[in-house]
């Protein structure tokens, strides 16, 4: 039988914040399952090595809230690329637009919520990391835990970093209010620290898990993270290094891109990390994953609310035939591989397929709420490599790590999506990015891809991108009120 906790946080955030609520189960069964039903003053907490359980549990459960999915993440994350519209109506949830031209001020809500499911996230991770080596448990699952928690707060604080720049780098839980207000740490402190993070995770997690773990962080993951951290500061030998690494340890591409993305195949051979959501019949707090529903068909019962749909730049980025078109865009009169027809009269051109679950799946009021959000996929894995190569002026390496990603895409057809050949430098550069474009479309990865590449006024200048400026967004006015004036503001807002 299950025992559930309430785990009420300290003051959490780099200035004052209200206290949160998060819930998490035993894991007796799957670290999935999340009950709120007893509840546990927290001072009694940190005890056993099932408090220990459930502590970590509380972090992976936190990576599915609306903050940290659907739409503050949308809004930081997608809405500003050019792969990405507002979607919906025209007079629904017009915030969107702020971010789609640049335009957002420091009082915008999205930035706030943003930001403090971050810092929920670090918090939860931060409680693990401070009480966990005092509880007398399992010494092997004691590292293991630890290192779980480092993998998540390196991902936190690596979303903090593409969104704000340096940010207050808070690494342990306030002891009193003297701790609370912190200043920002600059970018590259930021960035050590996060590679600090994933390369102790890494020395420690295991490689796979067993069913009723699987979800966790594995050391794939944090070898993966660690390269796209390295590939954002440019750091190619490393990127290529820990790229290298992740191709020996039997990760590869699933066969099909499209059904790579449904629910059956989740966590499959080429998922390095991914979001678990979960319906969990009766269980609203469990099955609170917003992330399919917010994208889902607008109009559609099963469908959803038909935000952050494809751009019409988006489709036409892809070249004639690409199977990834039609796999990742839902088009109005269109019938998916799983028998859904896709109404004519929506109101906008396209949906996101990637996080659609098939109408037959549809529970009331959990509109796709069992749907993962990938964070990182092997195909990424290959994309950083060839770029890596390239960059260290090896187009033989590239050109074969791009090509494996072009030859999964196109299948048993043939006439299309041949094999790119360039070696010159800068033509094989502009390639690997086109199919950065195209193989991860609406995967929140486009808008900081095009930044850290040096290309934002190229590539979103037309969108009112300025350069020195929207690089980063800027950092929430509360956070700055609150802490006195100690919180600087990004230079242009």
């Amino acid at each position: 039988m299950k025992t559930h906790i309430n785990i009420s946080l300290q003051k959490w955030c780099a200035v004052g914040v209200l206290s949160t609520l998060i819930f998490a189960s035993s894991c007796k069964k799957s670290f999935l399952d999340v009950d709120p039903q007893g509840q546990q003053a927290a001072q009694q907490f940190w005890k056993t090595q099932e408090d220990a359980t459930k502590g970590v549990n509380a972090i992976y459960a936190n990576l599915r809230t609306w903050e940290n999915l659907a739409f503050p993440a949308l809004a930081i994350e997608s809405t500003g690329s050019d792969e990405a519209d507002k979607g919906s109506t025209v007079t629904d949830a017009t915030f969107f637009n702020l971010y789609d031209t640049f335009t957002v001020t420091s009082t915008e809500g999205s930035l706030q919520s943003f930001w403090t499911g971050q810092y929920r996230n670090i918090n939860l991770c931060n409680q693990v990391l401070d009480n966990i080596p005092n509880i007398s448990m399992d010494a092997s699952l004691k590292a293991r835990y630890l290192a779980e928690a480092k993998f998540v707060r390196a991902y936190s604080y690596f979303r903090l970093v593409r969104a704000y720049g340096g940010v207050p780098l808070r690494l342990k839980v306030p002891a009193d209010a003297t701790e609370y207000n912190i200043p920002r740490a600059d970018k590259a402190a930021v960035y050590a620290q996060i590679e600090k993070d994933l390369t102790e995770a890494a020395a420690v997690l295991p490689a796979s898990y067993g069913t009723s773990d699987i979800g966790r962080a594995t050391k794939g993951a944090a070898i993966g993270m660690h390269a796209k951290v390295a590939m954002y500061q440019q750091k190619w030998n490393d990127v290529l290094s820990l790229t290298n690494q992740v191709m020996d340890m039997g990760y590869s591409l699933f066969p099909d891109f499209e059904k790579g993305f449904r629910t059956q195949n989740e966590n499959n051979v080429e998922s390095l990390f991914e979001v678990q959501c979960e319906f969990v019949p009766g269980n609203n707090d469990a099955s609170n994953s917003q992330y399919s529903q917010v994208q889902g068909v607008a109009g559609e019962p099963a469908g959803g609310w038909g935000f952050n749909t494809p751009s019409a730049v988006l489709i036409a980025a892809f070249e004639t035939g690409d199977p990834r078109k039609d796999a990742t865009i839902l088009f109005p009169g269109e019938t998916t591989p799983q028998g859904d027809f896709i109404k004519t009269n929506v109101v906008n051109i396209g949906y996101n397929q990637k996080s659609y679950v098939p109408f037959s799946m549809f529970v009331s009021g959990n509109q796709g709420s069992q749907q993962n959000f990938r964070v990182l996929r092997f195909a990424d894995i290959l994309l950083m490599n060839a770029e890596a190569a390239n960059e260290l002026n090896n187009p033989s390496l590239a050109l074969t790590s791009l090509n494996k990603v072009r030859a999964r895409a196109r299948g048993t057809a043939t006439g299309i999506l041949p094999d790119v050949t360039t070696t010159d430098k800068v033509a094989l550069r502009a390639a690997i990015y086109k199919e950065r474009q195209v193989e991860l479309a609406l995967e929140s990865d486009r808008l900081f891809d095009v930044i850290r590449q040096g290309r934002g006024v190229e590539v979103f200048g037309v969108k009112g991108f300025k350069a020195n400026k929207n690089e980063v967004w800027p950092i929430p006015q509360t956070e700055i009120d609150l802490s006195g004036g100690l919180l600087t503001q990004n230079p242009g807002y």
